[in-house]
């Protein structure tokens, strides 16, 4: 095991000192494999287009983040940053790498959560892309433009967690697999027509079975805080820990999606919603998103003008 983590410290520093003029792709790469992102931005615009797709990428976002905390839990594994520090490799062998204010991450390392969860969550809408294009096109080399660029995508997430020292390689390979695997399971099981009691049960059973886990552990001697310390003691700046990505702040926005989703779909609001909407042509429909969002663009340049003209004086 000692050798695999120690060719992963490798890869890492090749990629930071062969490749510096990638740095900010690779950070921008893993900013948008942000799983938090998933809830914020990718699930308001993939439901715009297909309300369908939109709640399937909402529940297998939240479900295969709850997975990943407990797959988490249970295979430890340690992150890069602190790894180097802890077992003394880089006292034995000099190595030139750096954190990031993306590095710190406190909890476990294995599997990595942005490539599972992003993988997961991506899945049925890489799959109704590929379908869409399929429906318009007779070329075997267009159809495969949805798959690969899922493909691209997520192995330039698994890159830029290894460049951020925040995985190892085999860390990264086991959240692609489990989030292709997971992707293609749950989506055919996704939960569109049901009661507002079964999203509150879902929450209730994400937490409780989080935190009954969590006690068991904890009574049996495990300390599950452990990667928090390692990462506040390696972490080059406190203010770089991110405190969002402790174990329980997953859980919290896992079980709030659930109960969230369920409230949402039930409010005579959401009705008159559905009733607005014409058909699922999901082209259609992101054009459509696309005109809308439009205006929006001055909305968000005109604070930076009103700030420009303040420094200026005028």
């Amino acid at each position: 095991m000692e050798s695999t983590l120690s060719a992963g410290i490798m890869m890492a520093e090749a990629l930071q000192n062969q490749l510096p003029g990638l740095e900010n792709m690779w950070l921008w790469v893993t900013f948008l494999a942000d799983p938090k992102n998933l809830f914020q931005f990718y699930f308001p615009a993939v439901y715009y287009a297909s309300r369908r797709l939109g709640i399937s990428l909402f529940w297998i976002a939240f479900i295969t983040e709850w997975l990943n905390l407990v797959f988490k839990w249970f295979l430890f594994g340690d992150r890069p940053f602190w790894w180097v520090h802890e077992s003394g490799y880089s006292a034995q062998t000099p190595v030139q790498i750096h954190q990031f204010p993306s590095s710190c991450e406190t909890g476990p390392g294995s599997p990595s959560g942005h490539c599972m969860i992003t993988g997961a969550a991506l899945w049925p809408v890489m799959i109704a892309i590929s379908s869409q294009v399929a429906s318009q096109t007779r070329s075997p080399w267009v159809r495969v433009i949805p798959g690969l660029a899922y493909c691209t995508f997520l192995l330039a997430v698994g890159l830029s967690r290894v460049f951020l020292l925040a995985h190892f390689p085999h860390q990264v390979l086991a959240g692609l697999l489990a989030g292709v695997i997971l992707g293609w399971l749950l989506s055919p099981r996704v939960p569109m027509e049901r009661e507002l009691s079964f999203y509150g049960l879902t929450a209730l059973t994400l937490m409780l079975g989080a935190s009954l886990m969590y006690w068991t552990l904890f009574t049996l001697g495990l300390d599950l805080s452990w990667s928090i310390n390692l990462a506040s003691k390696w972490c080059d700046r406190p203010e770089w820990v991110l405190v969002d990505s402790r174990p329980f702040a997953s859980l919290s926005r896992d079980s709030g999606s659930a109960l969230g989703l369920g409230i949402a779909l039930h409010t005579p609001c959401y009705a008159q919603i559905r009733r607005l909407m014409n058909g699922e042509n999901l082209v259609q429909n992101i054009k459509g998103a696309y005109r809308n969002l439009k205006p929006l663009r001055r909305v968000h340049i005109l604070p930076s003008l009103c700030w420009s003209s303040t420094r200026r004086g005028v």
